[in-house]
């Protein structure tokens, strides 16, 4: 993976974007995520997934009692992601 092609990478253990500074993934991470994986929806989800793990962790470790919920956690590392790619018109 090139970080060239995107930019919009994690600063941990903060979980924010190194260059916009939004929660990772913010919206261009996500756009960029989506191309980068549009042939392989599920790697996309394997990835992301590893990516939540890892963050719940780092989160956690920071701040115990502050650290986002599970579904929060979910949501915006997973949830946001499509599981097929769109139908072809």
């Amino acid at each position: 993976m090139s970080t060239g092609t995107r930019p919009h990478l994690p600063m941990r253990p903060l979980w924010i974007c190194k260059r916009c500074a939004h929660p990772w993934p913010c919206a261009e991470a996500r756009l960029a995520l989506l191309t980068e994986y549009a042939g392989d929806r599920l790697a996309l989800s394997v990835y992301l997934c590893g990516q939540l793990y890892d963050a719940a962790q780092e989160l956690h470790r920071l701040n115990p009692h502050e650290a986002p919920s599970p579904q929060a956690l979910f949501a915006r590392f997973v949830g946001w992601a499509p599981l097929r790619s769109p139908p072809l018109p």
